[in-house]
């Protein structure tokens, strides 16, 4: 379950980021690559905070799967990453 410290720290971020791309025009200067993968992992995180339950949710969480399952790489991966490697959403 996402904490309300986590909650209020990720809507600062997004209001930061909105109120950058707004003056600068960040967003849309940005490749559409680069877009579409900001866009999906938002919906991501948007789908996780639905669904709740007992899935591994945080980085360390996933990491300590991967270190069971014995992934190379695993130091370098990311939380996305590691959720893709390890077939867990």
């Amino acid at each position: 379950m996402v904490t309300s410290k986590q909650t209020q720290a990720a809507s600062s971020n997004v209001q930061k980021a909105q109120k950058a791309a707004a003056s600068k025009k960040t967003i849309a200067s940005m490749p559409a690559k680069t877009r579409t993968a900001l866009g999906k992992q938002g919906a991501a995180v948007a789908q996780r905070k639905r669904q709740g339950g007992s899935s591994p949710k945080t980085q360390a969480e996933l990491y300590e799967m991967a270190k069971q399952h014995d992934l190379p790489g695993r130091s370098k991966m990311g939380r996305d990453e590691l959720a893709i490697r390890l077939g867990v959403s």
